[in-house]
């Protein structure tokens, strides 16, 4: 089988490689996917709830060697400890959560009082998730878990950056047989992922904008559902009124977890100008104590650019905002450490709207300050964007940031703390503008993305008035 090399981002080097399946190859492995569907589907939701509990344990027995694989996928500790935990306890909400929310009620009768009224469901035979590389198991995992739940099948293509981890995940589910029947992994690149998409009946994806055009124009073309998860360019207000300490603690890190390498990462502030100076100083004094985790993997809680080719991206933004005047208040550098590229922590102030920063999502360490002379300017230069998938609002006037919260554009809003969707699940949210498209990958009616509704229409015996 071919393979394709991947970078090690603490190193710099290529040191694994990862076999990449041919069209030939997925077209038979979904094959043998839709073949077992009927299994999973007849034994029921309580049977499906009890592999995919048993998935969960195992998962979480073997959690030294899933964090070994993401470590080196992506040179950070923290993170990859965090995503096997939050990846177990989802499994474990789901289900709970199934259940109820898949129960069709009782039959009922229709307006027209002699016509009784079920409903039924049956789930898309064979699910599809293309992932991204900055939270590999669980963004991978994040849509297959509802959707095997559902009934449906499903076929993985992880980002080709970051598939060491693929190796212990499929150790896990060959544990677990009758999960290893309606789920399997292919691995490669973009070619890999295009025949993914070619065989199955329902397409997650999350990635960036341009890639998610092509993908959902491919879905459209094919006459299937396509859920886009995409990029963002989260923006926070502080207002007058908020308190200062607690703005400043949540951005630093809203904006700098995972080294910032997240779509609900923040990444532009507009701060009020009567508490700018004030507030910014606090910022920058919590934003210095960060440290990049190199030597020592656990010492630091900034790790490195993950993907090789953020790099001279990240580097072009941070030049373009220097040259068109920008200020930077710490950091503002891509240093390379140990032959892996680390971006410092970075504050920027003095920003323009012609600059790249200000308009392209940013993966990396960095957060934009912006002074401004009234929320209500905030509120619109915070929604002069072509993203809209999430946001933060700072006041102590609950009332006042809710009013806020209200006029803006985007699917999740954070109310005196930063970046709280990528950690609460219950609310449903979807993501506007360029961020997205389709249902909502949280809450209640995550599950039913997976699902066709069927009604069933019974006369109960009396002849309809509107024959002929």
């Amino acid at each position: 089988m071919k393979t394709l090399a991947m970078n090690n981002p603490r190193s710099g080097k290529e040191d694994f490689n990862v076999p990449v399946f041919s069209q030939q190859e997925v077209a038979d492995i979904a094959k043998t996917l839709r073949k077992n569907h009927s299994y999973w589907w007849q034994i029921g939701i309580q049977g499906r709830i009890k592999v995919m509990l048993r998935f969960a344990d195992e998962l979480a027995n073997r959690k030294d060697a899933l964090v070994a694989a993401l470590v080196n996928d992506t040179g950070r500790l923290s993170e990859s400890v965090l995503e096997v935990d939050v990846t177990v306890s989802t499994i474990q909400r789901w289900c709970k959560q199934a259940p109820p929310l898949l129960d069709t009620g009782a039959s009922r009768l229709a307006e027209i009082p002699f016509i009784e009224l079920q409903q039924r469901y049956l789930p898309y035979t064979l699910v599809g998730a293309i992932s991204p590389w900055n939270f590999p198991l669980l963004l991978s995992l994040v849509d297959i878990i509802p959707a095997l739940l559902a009934g449906s099948a499903v076929l993985l293509k992880p980002s080709e950056v970051t598939s060491r981890f693929v190796e212990p995940l499929q150790k896990v589910i060959n544990l677990v047989p009758e999960l290893q029947s309606v789920f399997a992994v292919v691995t490669g690149a973009g070619d890999v992922g295009q025949a993914v998409l070619n065989e199955v009946d329902s397409l997650c994806f999350t990635g960036s904008v341009p890639t998610g055009r092509k993908v959902g124009e491919a879905c459209a073309k094919r006459f299937i559902p396509a859920f886009l998860e995409l990029g963002g360019k989260d923006a926070a207000i502080v207002c007058a009124n908020a308190d200062l300490d607690i703005a400043a603690k949540a951005l630093c890190w809203g904006s700098m977890v995972n080294a910032g390498q997240s779509c609900m990462s923040l990444e532009r502030t507009y701060v009020h100008k009567d508490v700018a100076q004030a507030f910014l100083t606090k910022l920058v004094d919590c934003v210095k104590q960060l440290k990049h985790n190199y030597p020592d993997l656990k010492a630091g809680q900034v790790g490195p650019i993950i993907s090789a080719s953020q790099v001279g991206i990240v580097k072009a933004q941070l030049s373009d905002a220097k040259a068109k005047g920008a200020k930077v208040l710490c950091g503002g550098e891509v240093v390379e450490l140990g032959g892996g590229q680390y971006c410092q922590p970075t504050v920027l102030t003095n920003v323009s709207p012609d600059m790249k920063i200000m308009n392209e999502e940013t993966f990396a360490a960095i957060l934009v300050v912006n002074v401004v002379d009234s929320d209500e300017e905030a509120i619109k230069r915070a929604n002069d964007s072509e993203f809209g998938l999430s946001a933060a609002v700072f006041s102590k006037d609950v009332d006042y940031a809710m009013g806020i919260a209200e006029k803006l554009e985007v699917g999740g809003i954070s109310i005196n703390d930063a970046s709280l969707t990528g950690l609460i699940h219950e609310a449903e949210k979807q993501s506007f503008k360029y961020s997205g498209l389709g249902g909502s990958r949280m809450g209640a009616e995550s599950i039913r993305r997976f699902i066709r509704k069927k009604a069933i229409i019974r006369n109960t015996g009396v002849p309809s008035p509107w024959w002929f």
